[in-house]
């Protein structure tokens, strides 16, 4: 039995012992069935970072890559970070000379260490935590979250009568 097939048989094991939890086994079971693909594609690497008790970092390493080249959504509890490549980009290079394309594609570089190929990385979030923001600096790219607590589940003092 595969990983991903014993721990898609967990969930279905507890599902007839919880009561409102669909919602987040179904989350569950759509990851389950996307591991192989987020497990295969390591670039660019990131890291997630708990910075606060509510509040997480995604930090992906994008050297070279500008705020142009990147795209951020949020849809549907999946958050999506991929490179984009302008449409007025694509139709400019059909256009040009070899030459031409290589001096412009290599921005003047005579040897290229830093990757910036194409990639698409998908983060599930939960439904209680809130993106609040995406900032790109030094070359890394930083999506902050936050959980969010609803009043009803924060901690309180019950006074006694």
């Amino acid at each position: 039995m595969t990983n991903h097939k014993a721990i898609h048989s967990i969930f279905t094991g507890l599902k007839p012992f919880t009561v409102g939890f669909d919602d987040m086994f179904e989350q569950f079971d759509h990851m389950v069935d996307r591991l192989p693909h987020m497990t295969a594609n390591n670039y660019p690497p990131y890291d997630i970072v708990k910075t606060g008790s509510l509040t997480y970092d995604i930090v992906v390493a994008l050297a070279g890559y500008g705020k142009k080249d990147i795209s951020v959504s949020y849809e549907n509890n999946v958050l999506k970070i991929e490179s984009v490549k302008k449409l007025d980009e694509i139709e400019k290079a059909f256009k040009k000379t070899k030459e031409e394309k290589e001096v412009e594609d290599n921005e003047g570089v005579l040897h290229q260490g830093i990757a910036k190929r194409s990639f698409v990385k998908h983060f599930t979030i939960a439904d209680d935590v809130e993106v609040k923001g995406a900032e790109l600096k030094d070359g890394l790219l930083k999506v902050a979250l936050e959980k969010i607590v609803p009043e009803h589940k924060k901690a309180k003092t019950i006074n006694i009568k």
